[in-house]
């Protein structure tokens, strides 16, 4: 690795989008990593999603994940995606014995909605069918906390590495990031104006698989791919959006492209068994919670999101609940103790879901809806 610093200045300026224009602020981006020949968002897939559905995936009341029939959507949508007749060498177009892979999960919707167990188990079968040993496969998180919470173990090999970078959101240790390499931005004030990238993913991993639940969001409208890796991969993120304002129309894209994030992240797998349509990102009570009943697969991030934001809107809609598009200032609820879990037609903050929009202009995906190409699956 060529160790000289790679600096790259984001200045201020509005960005045309679908959403009118914004400012965006300026962004000092710091890394020593170059982007790989075929950087892995969006790979080499670009605007291509394989949506596989299936009632059966789980119960009745949504409670019990049917592993077997996960295991099937899995296979199917990854020989439907990369053209391959056999699983395993669908999985061997991404990965090799070598790799050391990082998975990242999003346990943040606990109880209700978090990667499940079952697609995890399922991935690193795989992973292990490919040739890499249990060791070389880490699943992580922020936070200690609510990795544990999820408790992945029991459903893994043994030697499969579980990682967090912080025990709990307090923001006091940053020693597991890495001071390399960064995102410099002042967007109110704030002391620490740095977003660190975490070491195990600037320095032990080779290959990173993404696995978003489908969320709304307070303050990006939807939490899907792009930050489920962005957000999820730095530290000191929180920062970005308070009481009405929120800079994630153009920070999720921006970590997001951060080397070497953007280049070892290959495989993007939406799991959609469940999800969230109010009161995200987290689900801590069923009132908010829906089960879609599908999961989603690709290598572009932002085609993926373009989908969950009409997945979202159009739940919302069912419901009579505003748009996650709607920019009403009635709507918006400034103090940040408000009940937003128990009104959704509250917005605590300002919902930026052009974040996805702003992300294909940084060259991480294609979000023109004419422009995807979506193969749908029933099982």
């Amino acid at each position: 690795m060529d160790r000289r610093s790679f600096v790259r200045l984001l200045t201020a300026a509005p960005v045309a989008s679908a959403v009118g224009a914004r400012s965006v602020p300026p962004y000092r981006v710091v890394s020593a990593y170059a982007p790989a020949a075929l950087p892995g968002m969006p790979g080499p897939w670009p605007g291509r999603v394989v949506d596989v559905r299936s009632n059966a995936c789980l119960d009745p009341a949504g409670d019990v994940v049917n592993e077997s029939v996960v295991r099937a959507m899995l296979s199917r949508g990854m020989r439907a995606l990369t053209g391959e007749k056999s699983t395993t060498d669908a999985w061997r177009r991404f990965f090799e014995p070598s790799d050391v892979v990082g998975i990242k999960v999003n346990c943040g919707g606990h109880p209700f909605v978090v990667s499940s167990p079952a697609i995890v188990a399922e991935i690193v079968r795989q992973l292990v069918a490919v040739g890499l040993a249990p060791s070389h496969v880490h699943v992580y998180e922020r936070f200690q906390n609510q990795l544990d919470a999820v408790d992945y173990a029991p459903h893994l090999p043994e030697g499969v590495q579980i990682v967090a970078a912080e025990g709990w959101n307090l923001r006091v240790d940053n020693s597991a990031y890495d001071p390399d390499t960064y995102v410099e931005a002042e967007l109110f004030g704030e002391e620490n104006t740095r977003s660190n990238m975490m070491r195990l993913v600037t320095r032990r991993l080779t290959k990173i698989v993404n696995v978003p639940n489908m969320k709304d969001h307070g303050a990006t409208g939807v939490t899907g791919c792009l930050k489920n890796v962005a957000y999820g991969s730095f530290s000191n993120v929180a920062r970005t959006h308070s009481r009405g304002t929120s800079h994630t129309f153009s920070f999720v894209g921006t970590l997001a492209a951060v080397e070497p994030l953007r280049s070892r992240t290959v495989l993007q797998i939406m799991d959609g068994l469940s999800g969230v349509w109010h009161g995200g990102p987290f689900a801590h009570t069923r009132r908010y919670v829906f089960h879609p009943r599908r999961i989603l697969l690709g290598t572009d991030p932002v085609a993926i999101d373009r989908l969950l934001l009409d997945v979202i809107d159009e739940k919302r809609r069912a419901e009579r609940a505003i748009s996650i598009w709607d920019r009403s200032p009635r709507f918006v609820k400034l103090d940040d103790t408000a009940a937003r879990d128990d009104d959704p037609n509250v917005n605590i903050m300002i919902r930026e879901p052009g974040h996805v929009e702003y992300a294909s202009t940084l060259g991480l995906g294609v979000y023109d809806r004419a422009r995807l190409r979506l193969e749908e699956i029933e099982l």
